[in-house]
């Protein structure tokens, strides 16, 4: 094996298990294993299953043994972000107040990877209700490359997790960059799927005309064998789109010839560090060299997007936490509810005029992706973001917007982007680059993803653990 067993991509452990070389039993235990050695000093677990994970695995070992794979998730361990319902585990999405919650059923993501044979590892930490801040109750994910870098939000468990070798892919959610962020933090690829494409029942709501779920991998086929499992439309969710799940091994194939790629230098270059923008330049090259034609074109005005996402995202916050805000005040921490205290004095006017922007910043960019396939953009308008460059940053609220210039506008118009490790900076930490498609173009922004990391090793970079 060229990797070591942990830093496995999942379809080459899957061949493992369908030759046998490896059993679903092992290849559990040694991730339970390296959960204990190594949770102590990273923090990405906020429940770890360990008996329902090996008798998951036992089971799946006796299946493959009798009638072969299910799927090429069959017997492999993955994570939940905790905000995934599980009837077996309790389900608490970074909340102090619902620590001890244990659902009545599994969200239908989870029955679906279940049904594909996954096996389930643990709930992966997050930040509080999956806003901007942990809860002080919790003892935040530790980046795996440096402790003393970020490691994104809100999905910071996924991604720690899966980056230190602790599980072979997660599910997360994104409302205004949770799954880029992460992904672009810990040298990971995040697919966020175009908004109603994954069904959201028996997942905490943040904001529910903005949240989307996806998965968190090593690589772009990794991504693509996630959503495989996961997509595809589902009654108990009112938002689902009515769609059968997509065909993605069948988008695979060599070269981007013909494939148009948005590059708006401008939107690139003004706010972003000059690594950000090097990195930008590289990808670009990339791509160009696997055929793709590079047409610069402009983006639409994002400024008062972001700051609509704000206003919305606290409305609707407000509405998801009706029942336990404000009576339970004292159980939030400060970050969260101070959002849904904006959220609750917002004027119906003022939600209004910003979801009529909203209507009008995706018809906008409707017009871009009529020119273009995908658009290549920042993950975020900082480099690597150092702990202590943080503090530097201004109030929280301040740093939210100015991550979200690259993000929340396609959380926004629910249009699927892929995030894609690109690259290292001197201090040896991560960095990532985002392609953006129109909506249900999923099969076409992983392809693009997996020609450009067949032209690339930056997802085969792993952080030097024990």
């Amino acid at each position: 094996m060229a990797e070591p067993l942990h830093y496995l991509e999942i379809a080459e452990l899957a061949e493992l298990i369908a030759t046998r070389e490896i059993s679903p039993v092992e290849a559990t235990r040694a991730q339970l294993d390296r959960i204990a050695a190594l949770d102590g000093q990273l923090h990405s677990y906020a429940v770890v299953t360990s008996e329902l994970a090996l008798a998951q695995a036992h089971a799946a070992e006796g299946e493959i043994a009798v009638g072969g794979l299910r799927s090429p998730l069959h017997g492999v361990p993955i994570g939940l972000k905790d905000l995934f319902w599980t009837k077996d585990a309790p389900t608490a999405a970074g909340m102090a107040i619902h620590r001890d919650f244990r659902p009545h059923a599994d969200a239908t993501v989870v029955e679906r990877l279940r049904r594909a044979g996954a096996i389930v590892l643990g709930k992966l930490q997050m930040t509080e209700g999956a806003y901007s801040d942990h809860h002080p109750s919790v003892t935040p994910p530790c980046n795996p490359w440096n402790a003393d870098y970020w490691t994104g939000i809100s999905s910071s468990g996924p991604a720690v997790a899966t980056a230190s070798g602790r599980c072979y892919g997660a599910l997360g959610s994104d409302t205004g960059g949770s799954i880029r962020w992460p992904c672009g933090a810990t040298g990971l690829t995040g697919l966020k799927p175009t908004w109603g494409r994954v069904s959201r029942f028996g997942v905490f709501e943040l904001a529910g005309s903005l949240d989307h779920v996806g998965p968190i991998a090593r690589s772009a086929a990794d991504a693509a064998i996630l959503f495989g499992a996961i997509a595809g439309y589902d009654s108990r969710d009112p938002t689902s789109l009515r769609l059968s799940p997509p065909e993605i091994v069948s988008a695979y194939s060599s070269g981007l010839a013909g494939t148009r790629i948005g590059v708006d230098l401008r939107w690139n270059a003004e706010f972003p560090d000059q690594a950000v923008v090097n990195v930008l330049a590289e990808a670009a090259e990339v791509v160009r060299g696997l055929g793709a034609e590079i047409v610069e074109i402009t983006v639409p005005e994002v400024d008062q997007a972001v700051a609509d996402w704000g206003l919305i995202c606290a409305v609707e916050a407000a509405v998801a936490h009706c029942r336990t805000y404000p009576k339970r005040r004292a159980d939030y921490g400060p970050v969260l509810a101070s959002v849904l205290r904006h959220g609750r004095a917002v004027s119906a006017l003022d939600f209004h005029a910003a979801q009529l922007r909203r209507r009008a910043l995706g018809h906008s960019f409707q017009a871009v992706f009529e020119k273009i396939d995908l658009l290549l953009a920042p993950v975020q308008p900082f480099a690597p973001l150092s702990l202590k460059r943080i503090r530097t940053l201004g109030e929280q609220s301040e740093l939210i917007l100015k991550l979200q210039r690259y993000t929340a506008p396609f959380d926004l118009t629910g249009a699927p982007t892929l995030t894609l490790p690109g690259g290292f900076v001197p201090d040896g930490v991560p960095i990532g680059v985002q392609f953006v498609a129109s909506h249900l173009q999923e099969p076409l922004l992983l392809r693009v993803g997996a020609a450009f990391q067949s032209a690339t090793a930056w997802h085969r970079h792993h952080p030097m653990l024990g």
